[in-house]
């Protein structure tokens, strides 16, 4: 593959890694066509592949996750937080809303007072989706505000729970991406 490419992700998923997101080919305004192209690396041939139609935005997704066979996305790389999650269906290939995961769980106010969203990420930990949200309120910018979200993607309807959030003095930063390692 000899492309430039712009923001994409990667994923494992059914044996095969898959990188949603675009390329560009030359400069300007041009360059930032098939942005929503998804291309898989076989690695028993050693050989990519273009994967039609698996992400159907112009914008690439922020990130996407597998669960128990299926791939799980929240936002792209414009809203990290779209308002609910959607999982992926390979063999109609399509990307679809999941039930009752449409939740408003990334507070705009902090007792009484505006808050701005520093970072947000999501990994998978068994059947569970964790949100990780870093938020600074307007009157107390020195103080970042931490707050870890679960849904259940197991539930039927979807279950969400929020733990109680931590307050730090003094401002974090956290790239867009996390990673969970689990030791045996």
């Amino acid at each position: 593959m000899n492309r430039s490419r712009c923001k994409c992700v990667g994923v494992t998923w059914q044996g095969k890694i898959h990188v949603v997101g675009g390329f560009v080919q030359g400069g300007g305004f041009s360059q930032y066509v098939d942005r929503c192209s998804a291309e898989m690396y076989d690695t028993s041939r050693g050989q990519w592949d273009l994967v039609a139609g698996m992400w159907q935005l112009d914008v690439p997704a922020n990130e996407i996750v597998e669960i128990n066979g299926k791939l799980f996305s929240s936002g792209d790389c414009l809203n990290a937080w779209k308002g609910h999650i959607e999982v992926y269906d390979g063999k109609l290939n399509i990307w679809y809303m999941v039930e009752g995961s449409q939740k408003s769980i990334f507070p705009f106010e902090e007792n009484g007072q505006p808050i701005h969203r520093l970072y947000l990420t999501m990994v998978p930990v068994g059947t569970h989706l964790y949100f990780l949200a870093g938020y600074r309120t307007v009157d107390n910018p020195s103080m970042t505000i931490s707050v870890v979200y679960a849904f259940d993607t197991s539930a039927t309807g979807g279950e969400w729970k929020s733990f109680e959030p931590i307050q730090e003095e003094g401002e974090r930063e956290l790239c867009s991406h996390c990673c969970v390692v689990q030791f045996s």
